[in-house]
């Protein structure tokens, strides 16, 4: 009993002294609020762009690949160059599909552009609609799925038919309550007739949100106006146990199709859904140490000017002090008075910093990818620091406190 009575009794003198001091409490609490804040909210953005990551692979899984003529020119470390093959012409995309005999799903994709404008009678959009030319089984491979309408038919894939499927930002935009179904929409010059809507993902997706639509691959390749288009081919296996067998196969029959001999080398990548997941989460990992480091650092500030003014603060109370140790208190009491006043300041500074990183963070976050998230590890890891940082910085002050004589400090003016 004795124990709990004087630890609520120190609590109460820390909150006390506290409370007769706002100013260099508030100050004190501000200084930590800005290192518990640049913390939380630079790892509470990359969480979220990390959350935003996972979410657009997530369609992909574990068990596809993709077959190109470059990499993927997303490691962050090596400048961005990457080697380039020789295009792969609609020829080789279409005869590889037709000849690849193994139970997959098979997508040839031409992105054609990412400026298109689309338009509906006297309305269109921003010049940011980016056009993809596919067929049958993008849908399933992409992870898209829709919200009404239908997929390409064979006859519309084999003859490059002027339908499109549109993403819901597309939609809303130009046709907003109206059924877009059957309805003849302009993209860029050429007119196309809506035959389907992408259910919507949201700016989350990283490959440009709902802003997007889709058309037969031998339109896109009839429409591209570049004359060194490239297709890319996507190979969706039913599990990943059989992807690297699969990926074998398929690298001996574009061997063929590219007319490569035994000697000769790939001129063509083979990309691994999951190799880029796992690549940009590296580089992820590398820029939350940053962001921890550069939060660590501003912490020590933070840390250095709490002792600083808990030193000041023993300076200004020594007659106090010098009364309590004559009415008997202990120099376990005084020290512990001094630890608790430290903790208390900082976990106010600390609550008030995750408030603030969290806002930060999230806004910053939603603005690159769309993803909020509430990083509850780093949450209550910051909880945890600032009462690390309360005893570590209130330690000296609270033991220069306790050894201080209460005759001398009676006596101070």
């Amino acid at each position: 009993m004795p124990v709990k009575t004087s630890l609520r009794e120190n609590v109460s003198i820390a909150l006390q002294s506290i409370a007769g001091n706002r100013l260099r409490t508030s100050l004190t609490s501000l200084i930590i609020a800005i290192g518990i804040m640049a913390l939380v909210g630079i790892l509470t953005a990359i969480e979220g762009v990390k959350t935003s990551v996972n979410n657009a692979f997530a369609g992909l899984g574990a068990n596809s690949f993709t077959i190109q003529n470059r990499g993927s020119g997303l490691n962050f470390g090596n400048g961005g160059h990457d080697k380039v093959y020789p295009k792969i012409s609609y020829d080789q995309a279409d005869r590889f599909k037709k000849k690849f005999a193994l139970p997959v799903l098979t997508r040839v994709n031409l992105d054609v552009t990412g400026t298109a404008v689309a338009k509906y009678g006297n309305k269109k959009t921003n010049p940011n609609i980016s056009v993809t030319g596919s067929n049958e089984n993008y849908l399933v491979i992409s992870g898209y799925k829709l919200s009404f309408g239908r997929n390409f038919s064979s006859s519309e894939l084999e003859h490059g038919e002027n339908v499109v499927m549109i993403g819901n930002e597309i939609k809303k935009k130009l046709f907003k309550d109206e059924d877009p179904i059957n309805k003849s929409i302009y993209i860029g010059s050429t007119q196309f007739r809506v035959i389907g809507v992408f259910a919507t993902k949201g700016s989350s997706n990283m490959f440009g949100g709902d802003k997007f639509c889709v058309i037969p691959v031998l339109k896109a390749k009839q429409i591209d106006p570049d004359t060194n288009k490239t297709f890319t081919v996507t190979i969706q296996v039913s599990s990943p146990a059989a992807l690297d067998a699969t990926i074998g196969e398929a690298t001996s029959l574009f061997r063929n199709v590219r007319g490569l001999n035994v000697t000769s080398d790939n001129n063509f990548e083979i990309e691994r859904s999951d190799s880029i997941q796992h690549e940009l989460s590296g580089n992820l990992s590398m820029m939350t140490m940053g962001g921890a480091a550069i939060g660590a650092i501003t912490l020590i500030g933070a840390a250095i000017g709490l002792m600083n003014i808990m030193l000041v603060s023993v300076t200004e109370r020594t007659r106090e002090i010098g009364l309590r140790k004559a009415l008997g208190a202990t120099p376990s009491i005084i020290r512990k008075q001094f630890l608790i006043e430290a903790i208390v300041i900082c976990l106010i500074g600390g609550i008030l910093g995750i408030i603030l990183g969290m806002a930060a963070g999230n806004l910053i976050a939603i603005n690159i990818s769309g993803a909020f998230v509430a990083p509850w590890i780093w949450l209550f890891s910051a909880i945890l620091l600032c009462t690390c940082i309360g005893l570590i910085s209130g330690f000296y002050p609270a033991k220069k406190a306790s050894k201080l004589d209460p005759v001398e400090a009676l006596r101070y003016e």
